[in-house]
């Protein structure tokens, strides 16, 4: 039986149903601790009705989905939803700027619409560590049964969550970042929630299949591979992509792509591998693609991942783009959207940077260290709280100076056109998601950016999506139209990072109040900080 929240949230949204006549798809989970072992150790897990990887959310573009949320965890909880833009509501983005934690004991209900959107994404928990510890599943949103897809059916559809992990219990490794340390290398590499050799994907002889694969770990990009057979490219975070076929690919901490797979292969079993990129140590995790028609086992060397470093990922990257032809959720092609047409009104420029604060270890954008406020900016916003977060604590350039810690936000108008360029001094991977948007990468590259970088964006098919790797010493550039008002968080994926201050908030503003810019408040949203005990309606 649903809960009172839940049935509140279903009785008001159905009334606006029969009007926007978009389906509704209920989710009660129930968030636990339990013991998991995927790398053959014994480690207290966050599972969702029991399940470690969480349930698969499953839906259509513009469905609306309502997920109750019951912690029964010993501490605060929030999911986010990677890569779901949650159209003009940003109080239910599910990370502390925007989401007042769900407490021990007590429920949230999400109430979310899968806008304008096709794709495959994940959903994870925000607060401190805990994503090491699970609570993350997978998102697929489909397109509308009128809406052409560029490909055939598959056979079936498969999500891979894929990942680096480690055997310490969540609360020792944000104990350790709490006292200043760096987190160990992890320990190892999962598939689905699994250690080597426990996944198989069962496949018929000569059919095609769709695999929606997402690297939710921590710290290390990861390449994909599947012995003896290609991949085809066919959709990123929600952008159907020109159809190349690859041996291997490079995904980025936060990044989903899908492709196609054909069993063409003599029947017996094949490795399938995820391995770490552009580390020392290089883990591995195997798991295996199954003919239906055969017991053979695997044989032979596990196939090889690139054997070049950088500037094999950055052409490979460079070589994914956009399907102008094909529909997006809309019955228009994708490339009706004339993006390099359009004049950017300002460019923001951030950099990463790492040092000490007080003895301790942070982590910077732009010198700038974030540290969460007591009350999250977007009820700060809505209740006219003034001193939770101020505007310009964060410059839209790099200075060079210290790194400092601050509740920083940046600031930008509604319906604006802008550009950003992450530039990364460091010799690490770096790779960052903007929430509530998809951004078109235009142009990535070695050395440092300048205005004359310019002149090698990509300003025709550039893949839309929402988190973008930027190569160490190197620069990445995206274009965003800002056509969603709320507070959306601009992090680090390299989670102890983020954690450790690498983020800010990009606040979208109109003075507007009208509901066709941005939903209020939700009328079951919890308050908290100095928000506590005011009234979610005005009075």
């Amino acid at each position: 039986m649903p809960s009172p929240p839940l049935r509140l949230a279903a009785l008001l949204l159905c009334l606006a149903a029969a009007a926007a006549d978009s389906p509704y798809r209920f989710f009660h989970w129930n968030v636990t601790n339990g013991t998991i072992s995927p790398l053959g150790v014994p480690q207290q897990g966050i599972l969702i009705n029991g399940q470690f990887p969480g349930p698969e959310i499953y839906s259509v573009t513009n469905d609306n989905i309502i997920v109750n949320v019951f912690n029964s965890l010993n501490e605060p909880f929030l999911i986010h939803w990677n890569g779901v833009q949650n159209r003009r509501n940003s109080f239910v983005d599910g990370v502390i700027g925007t989401t007042c934690p769900i407490p021990p004991g007590r429920n949230f209900t999400y109430i979310l619409q899968m806008k304008d959107q096709i794709g495959s994404f994940f959903y994870f928990p925000s607060l401190a560590m805990q994503k090491a510890a699970g609570g993350f599943g997978g998102i697929r949103i489909m397109s509308r049964p009128l809406i052409p897809v560029p490909f055939g059916p598959p056979a079936d559809d498969f999500t891979l969550l894929i990942g680096d992990w480690y055997k310490n219990n969540h609360t020792i490794l944000r104990r350790l970042l709490d006292r200043g340390k760096k987190l160990p290398f992890p320990h190892g590499v999962l598939i689905n929630g699994r250690g080597p050799g426990a996944t198989v994907f069962t496949v018929d002889q000569g059919k095609t299949y769709r695999l929606r694969i997402c690297n939710v770990g921590f710290q290390n990009s990861l390449n994909f591979r599947i012995q003896g057979h290609k991949m085809k490219v066919v959709e990123i975070e929600g952008t159907h992509t020109l159809q190349i076929s690859y041996s291997s690919l490079d995904i980025h901490l936060g990044q989903c792509m899908s492709v196609l797979i054909t069993a063409d292969q003599p029947p017996r079993n094949y490795y399938v591998v995820a391995s770490t990129r552009f580390t020392t140590q290089v883990l591995t995790n195997t798991a295996f693609l199954k003919y239906s028609s055969s017991n053979t086992p695997a044989s032979g060397p596990l196939p090889g991942g690139p054997t070049t470093q950088i500037d094999w990922s950055l052409n490979q990257a460079r070589s994914l783009r956009t399907n102008l032809t094909a529909s997006g959720p809309r019955p228009n092609p994708q490339g009706s959207y004339h993006y390099g047409m359009i004049k950017t009104v300002k460019t923001i420029r951030l950099a990463s940077s790492a040092g000490q604060v007080n003895g301790k270890q942070r982590y910077a954008l732009n010198s700038v260290s974030f540290v969460a406020p007591d009350t999250p900016m977007k009820l700060a916003d809505y209740f006219k709280i003034g001193g939770v977060y101020r505007l310009g604590s964060i410059s839209e350039a790099p200075s060079g100076a210290g790194i400092y810690t601050d509740t920083s936000v940046l600031g930008a108008d509604y319906r604006t056109f802008i550009e950003i360029v992450f530039e990364n001094y460091e010799n690490i991977m770096q790779s960052y998601h903007l929430a509530g948007y998809s951004f078109w990468v235009v142009g990535m590259d070695g050395g440092q950016w300048s205005s004359n970088s310019r002149n090698q964006y990509n300003l025709r098919d550039a893949v839309s999506r929402c988190t973008v790797q930027v190569y160490p010493k190197s620069w990445s550039a995206i274009y965003i139209a800002l056509d969603n008002v709320g507070m959306w968080n601009l992090r680090s994926e390299f989670w102890a990072r983020q954690y450790l201050g690498q983020q800010t908030y990009l606040r979208v503003y109109t003075a507007s109040t009208s509901l066709r810019d941005e939903y209020p408040i939700p009328k079951n949203a919890r308050l908290c900080g100095r928000a506590r005990g005011r009234h979610t309606r005005p009075i």
